[in-house]
């Protein structure tokens, strides 16, 4: 398991599977959350605004991320 340290409060899922490498770009990472392919803690999340907070896992096509 990687983990991803972000400066602020939270980051949104969209942007976090662009900063962590798991999408090339914005839109293959809205098709990715569109698709069902991104968990937050576990559970699937089709919101591109999903707020992702430290502590929280996110996994996507077999790589898991924690947020610190």
């Amino acid at each position: 398991m990687k983990e991803f340290k972000i400066k602020d409060e939270y980051i949104k899922l969209g942007q976090l599977l662009k900063a962590a490498g798991l999408a090339e770009n914005g839109v293959i990472a809205k098709e990715m959350i569109l698709e069902g392919k991104a968990y937050v803690n576990g559970e699937a999340d089709l919101r591109r605004g999903r707020k992702v907070c430290p502590g929280d896992i996110v996994s996507c096509e077999g790589e898991e991320i924690k947020v610190i």
